[in-house]
């Protein structure tokens, strides 16, 4: 059919039809006349059918006007209406409907208010005695929801309200059969608003309260089980609907509503129900899930709306027992607890509920609550097993609800279960991804803001429980590896709850005594860092928590709560300061931020917020590790001077911290935080680190170098390095094995410490201003630490480290100590300016030779020349320093010391800088020296003067003289070294000694050294025979009879010895003859020794000999007795070439003497002599034998 046309050819939008019908419909009802006798029965058949649900505003506003009007006219037919037309509604479905549809006022242009008007104006027809009472109730109701509007009405609050006028209406009726069929036609709507489930919800409350009010529980129990047995399970908002209706039932009926659950239970319907369900495999689990779901809400409400007085007593037995029982099922014998996140939110929703119920009661206190310690188990398996990826279900949120509301219970809970709560909760919320952007990005922020608060109440209930300074601090503890979190956002939340926790701690504060905030130093520690953390958010979350924590502190000091610091006051202005993203302005807040940490920290709890922040030098945050240097170094500045007896565990923390980073800013702090300990307790510092386990590891040996920054306090520092080397002995004796001949030297600890140290802090280019202060005493006091430690061990346990580093990376420096004393010295005279020494003596060997007991007087010999070459100006300290060593207790010392100042007098320098009286005065006085060593080198150091003043030899001539005879003199041994130096000494200074000052001792030192002439030791026969030659030549012209006796004297053992196997020897023997010549008064002698005895010219023995004997014969015949018995001893010389060349000599003397001569010679014992030669293994020695018998025939 053409449809037909309205106004502009076109249908009328069904809004504006609607409308048209609406105002229609009202214009009829309230301006044509006796249309109330046509409308009024009619209209109230459409008021209850939900079909028309959204024609209620005006339906009821057109009905409450022809009620009126009926009202006036005083026409009262309505029950005889009712009666008579089964299609119009009962006073109690109207009753129902008005009240469920008034749930949601605002819907269809404020149904509320009309259906609420309507039922205010059929109060009559409802029920006679609700006139006066509804005449104030409703317009109350109606009021209120004009003052509101859609979006500022509470819906929870709204509906209490309608529930309260509810029971009042119910209470004032007071009719058990009114009430009853109001109930029933409540149950009888309910399938009508399936899938309205605001309003069905609302319908099961309003059942539950009109159960509430009835009075037979034959009613209450057989409505509670059609309800249960008509529920859609499959619908959500049904299950909290019926739950609400058995909570709301139990405030009157708690034993009912109990027990109509038990039975429903155990009802064939409920089993028929799960057996019709478990034929769908795919749906079975999650239908019955559903039905177990709300039974278990069902319970929770029960427990949450039941009187208090009564739930105690039901709680365990009857509610908790049935709630696990239907949450758990048997398979097999074996309970099995299912897994489906709905049931595991009711539970945890039913715990809840009974939990604020039994907290809500009176006897709660006394009320011990044996289900507690299993239920937060359950509630911590649900937060354990939700996802950390994602956040969807309020589950997590709700289960620390749960969690909360039970701990608050008693009995308390075990420690264990106390930190595993706190673990798994930290866990589950701090560990959250963030959530990515998306449409339902507002839901997720407001669930896990919920989630978050749930946590912090969680929380702060348990910190309730332990409201002191340790539970606090186990709180912190367990939020420590969230604060510390690599990822920002952890730390962000982990911040966020510490804050909350502090301010609850602090809001809760009461301080009964004066008690410390012992762990104050820790706490503060471990926030203060965060104070530069990457994310701004952070960074003023860790200023809120110092903030808490220094009026905690003021609060246990005894301040009032409203109390205000100044000082604490300005952390809350350096808040802004921290969002500013320059580094710079960051740090100097964080500096801001310590001083004010500094003023109001305890000196006890000092020590502890520096370790905590040491810790944070290794945070992955760098700014935060930036910052926990900057607050470190603040505080060691202002408060350092409290410290001293801390210092040695700062220093430990710094070693360690040292150990686990290599960052180079890390490094720098730790430097700085030792400098500054050590500028106010060098000597503590000092202590601590050289406490340090040897070898030092790089890290000790960066603190060590720390300490040369400021030379002021360098110089203190190695004076007090060097009286820790000097204090103790450098080294100990013990033997290795029982039986060793010799004890073994073992190096002290201390001492050897010490010198390592000193190494470091040398090794620092700034410690050169310090090095030239204390130059002499550094170099003196190295030196001598050398002296004593050449051949010393190392201890026992240092060795076999040594020994397993071996193997591993090379050791920074050898530890052995005579080497490290070497490597020390090495190093401050490089530090010193002295550059050139140490090159000389690297060139030379002479370090290497210090380092040896062989070697070391060498060494220190090519030291002392090394200084006087390159190192003039420091000797005259260095010398006065070495001069007050040399009474040293230990011989090796005094030896040194007297070795490097033999040399000085070597060089010229010692004339340069007026050293040389001094010098001579001081070696003179240790003539008498225990020490054969120190005796011999006094003699050394005296005849270098030769070398270095020859002009100054004569004026000191008797006083060298004198003391070099003494050497020969030397009661130690006739073939002592002191004897050998003196020797060699007298050699050297002969040619520039006065004359008459050797005439004195001229027959001394000759008949003393002849006994040197056969010695069995190269050294002593060179050295007398070359002495012998000096003699000679320094009394030519003078001494003629005592020069003459002793060189006849020795002159057989002179041409013996030219023959001797040591070319020294002969050479000595060649010059000493030379010498000699003049002094015989023989011309021919004389130009016999000049031709054929100089040095670099070969020698035909023989016919020198022969020639010599020739001459001796001619001039000395008197001689020959003298001569033949002096060369009889050396027939039995060791050295063959001594043995044949004494016949040979025998041979000539005989050859070229007179006949006359023979009565000198001892011809019997020669001859014995010479016929054991012919015996001897030798042929050259037997052949010379021969040859001599042969010449003795003369003699015949």
């Amino acid at each position: 059919q053409p449809k037909r046309q309205g106004l502009g050819s076109e249908d009328l939008p069904a809004d504006s039809v609607r409308a048209i019908s609406i105002s229609t419909l009202y214009l009829i009802s309230t301006t044509v006349d006796r249309m109330s006798d046509v409308l009024w029965p009619y209209l109230l058949e459409f008021l209850t059918p939900v079909q028309f649900t959204g024609a209620l505003t005006p339906l009821c506003r057109s009905l409450a006007h022809l009620a009126l009007k009926r009202q006036e006219a005083g026409a009262d037919a309505f029950l005889s209406q009712y009666e008579a037309s089964a299609n119009l509604p009962s006073p109690y479905a109207i009753t129902a409907r008005l009240l469920v549809v008034s749930s949601d006022p605002y819907v269809g242009d404020g149904r509320g208010a009309a259906s609420l008007r309507l039922l205010h104006v059929l109060h009559q027809r409802i029920h006679p005695l609700l006139g006066p009472r509804w005449e104030t109730t409703i317009p109350r109701l109606v009021q209120h929801l004009d003052e509101c509007t859609e979006e500022t009405l509470s819906r929870k609050e709204w509906e209490e309200k309608l529930l309260m006028f509810l029971r009042d209406t119910l209470a004032v009726v007071s009719d058990n059969t009114w009430v009853s069929q109001l109930s029933l036609e409540m149950c009888k709507q309910l399938p009508c608003y399936n899938g309205m489930p605001q309003e069905k919800n609302f319908l099961y409350k309003c059942i539950g309260t009109t159960l509430g009010a009835a009075s037979s529980k034959e009613v209450v129990r057989k409505h509670l089980q059609e309800l249960l047995e008509t529920a859609r399970y499959q619908e959500e908002a049904e299950h909290e609907g019926l739950a609400c209706c058995f909570g709301i039932c139990a405030i009157s009926h708690l034993d009912d509503a109990l027990a109509q659950l038990e039975d429903f239970v155990r009802s064939d319907v409920f089993r028929k129900s799960v057996g019709i369900l478990s034929i769908f495999k795919d749906r079975s689990e999650s239908e019955v899930e559903k039905v177990k779901g709300t039974l278990i809400l069902c319970y929770g409400h029960v427990a949450a709306q039941a009187p208090r007085e009564l739930v105690l007593a039901r709680v365990e037995a009857d509610i908790l027992r049935n709630m696990f029982q239907y949450f758990s099922t048997k398979v097999l014998g074996i309970k099995v607890e299912t897994k489906d996140p709905a049931l595991k939110l009711c539970l945890v929703q039913s715990v809840c509920m009974v939990s604020q119920a039994i907290c809500g009661s009176a006897q709660a206190g006394a009320f011990h609550f044996s289900w507690k310690a299993e239920l937060v188990a359950h509630m911590m398996e649900f937060i354990r097993a939700e996802p950390l990826d994602s956040l969807r279900t309020p589950l997590r949120k709700m289960a620390m609800v749960a969690c909360t509301l039970l701990v608050s219970l008693e009995p308390p809970l075990e420690e264990q279960m106390r930190a595993e709560v706190t673990h798994g909760c930290l866990h589950s919320v701090m560990a959250l991804l963030p959530e990515p952007e998306g449409e339902d990005a507002s839901d997720r922020k407001a669930l896990y803001l919920d989630t978050v608060h749930a946590l912090e109440d969680l929380l702060t209930s348990l910190l309730h429980r332990n409201m002191t300074p340790q539970g606090l601090q186990i709180m912190v503890e367990h939020l420590n590896p969230w604060i510390k979190s690599p990822r920002s956002h952890e730390r962000e939340r982990a911040l966020g709850v510490s804050a909350c926790l502090l301010r609850y701690f602090l809001e809760h504060l009461h301080v009964s005594a004066l008690v410390p905030f012992h762990n104050l130093g820790l706490l503060v520690g471990l926030f203060s860092p965060r104070c530069a953390d990457l994310w701004p958010a952070t960074r003023q979350e860790a200023v809120g928590c110092i903030y808490s924590l220094l009026y905690l502190q003021l609060g246990y000091e005894g301040f009032a709560r409203d109390y205000r610091d100044d000082v604490a006051e300005q952390l809350l202005a350096l808040r802004d300061s921290l969002v500013h993203p320059d580094l710079s302005v960051l740090f100097h807040t964080c500096h801001s931020i310590a001083q004010i940490i500094g003023k109001r920290l305890p000196p006890d709890q000092l020590i502890s917020l520096l370790l905590t922040i040491f810790e944070a030098l290794g945070d992955p945050d760098k700014n935060c590790s930036h910052a926990a240097t900057v607050m470190i170094n603040c505080l060691l500045k202002e408060r350092g001077g409290v410290l001293l007896e801390k210092v040695p565990e700062i220093i430990s923390m710094l070693r360690s911290k040292l150990q686990g980073t290599q960052e180079e800013h890390v490094l720098k702090a730790a430097q700085h935080s030792v400098y500054l300990l050590a500028s106010q307790h060098r000597a503590a510092v000092v202590s601590s680190l050289l406490g340090s386990p040897l070898p030092f590891d790089s890290h000790t040996c960066t603190l060590w170098r720390a300490l040369a920054v400021d030379p002021s306090l360098t110089t203190q520092v190695l004076r007090l390095l060097l009286e820790k080397m000097n204090r103790d002995v450098p080294f100990k004796e013990s033997r290795a094995f029982l039986l060793s001949s010799t004890p073994d030297r073992v190096a002290t600890l201390l001492p050897l410490a010490a010198t390592c140290a000193l190494y470091e802090v040398l090794s620092a280019p700034a410690s050169g201003a310090a090095v030239l202060e204390l130059y002499p005493e550094l170099f003196v006091a190295l030196l001598l630490r050398i002296s004593c430690t050449v051949g010393v061990q190392l201890p026992r346990n240092l060795q076999a480290k040594e020994r397993r580093s071996s193997g591993g990376p090379p050791a920074i420096r050898n530890l052995e100590p005579c080497s490290s004393a070497v490597d020390t010295l090495q190093a401050m005279l490089l530090r010193g300016g002295s550059e050139e020494v140490v090159w000389h003596l690297e060139l030379e060997g002479g370090w290497e030779l210090l380092r040896t007991s062989e070697g070391h007087e060498e060494g220190v010999t090519q030291l002392a020349r090394a200084m006087a070459k390159h190192a003039g100006p420091r000797l005259p300290l260095v010398m006065k320093a070495l001069i007050s060593t040399q009474s040293s207790a230990y011989e090796i010392q005094r030896v040194t010391s007297t070795a490097f100042l033999a040399e000085l007098l070597s060089s010229n320098v010692v004339n340069d800088l007026m050293l040389l009286e001094s010098l001579l005065v001081n070696l003179a006085a240790r003539q008498k020296d225990t020490c054969a060593s120190v005796r011999r080198l006094v003699l050394r150091g005296l005849a270098n003067l030769a070398s270095s003043s020859p002009d100054k030899v004569r004026a000191h001539g008797p006083q060298l003289v004198t003391a070099l005879i003494g050497g020969l003199d030397d009661a130690d041994d006739l073939h002592s070294l002191v004897a050998l130096e003196a020797m060699a000494g007298l050699a050297r200074l002969l040619d520039l000694v006065e004359p008459w000052d050797l005439r004195s001792v001229l027959l001394h030192v000759a008949i003393r050294i002849r006994p040197f002439f056969d010695s069995e030791k190269v050294e002593f026969r060179r050295a007398s025979i070359c002495l012998f030659g000096h003699l000679s030549k320094a009394c030519h012209g003078d001494c003629e009879d005592v020069v003459l006796e002793q060189t006849l004297s020795a002159l057989a053992p002179l041409l013996l010895h030219l023959c001797d196997p040591q070319a020294a020897v002969v050479t000595a023997c060649r010059f000493a003859l030379r010498m000699c010549g003049p002094n015989l008064a023989c011309e021919e002698l004389t130009a016999a020794f000049q031709k054929h005895l100089q040095d670099g010219r070969g020698l035909h023995f023989g016919e020198f000999l022969n020639t010599t004997c020739k001459h001796l014969m001619l001039h000395f015949p008197d001689l020959l007795g003298r001569l033949v018995s002096t060369s009889l001893f050396y027939f039995k010389s060791s050295w063959e070439d001594v043995r044949a060349a004494a016949p040979m000599f025998t041979g000539f003397l005989v050859l070229h003497a007179d006949r006359e001569l023979r009565h000198q010679v001892d011809l019997e014992q020669l001859l014995a002599a010479l016929q054991l030669l012919l015996k001897d293994p030798v042929p050259m020695v037997r052949m010379k034998a021969a040859e001599t018998l042969g010449r003795l025939v003369k003699f015949a």
